[in-house]
């Protein structure tokens, strides 16, 4: 049995992504990924999807929660 996924909203960075994943783009072409990788969520990462920690740089803020 495959390990169940987890997207997590870090406060004022990523989605962290675990678990078996597979990640296409529009088109339909599969990403080169990692068990867990992290999604940009402030806009500004120069490697999109993922993030390259420009986040700190920028003082993005978001911290979302589950109602």
């Amino acid at each position: 049995m495959s390990e169940k996924a987890q997207i997590k909203v870090n406060d004022n960075g990523p989605y962290r992504v675990k678990g078996n994943v597979e990640m296409v783009d529009a088109d339909g072409n599969v990403f080169e990924t990692r068990k867990t990788f992290s999604l940009c969520r402030c806009g500004q990462s120069s490697n999109k999807p993922f993030c390259d920690g420009t986040h700190r740089k920028v003082d993005f803020e978001s911290e979302p929660r589950a109602e």
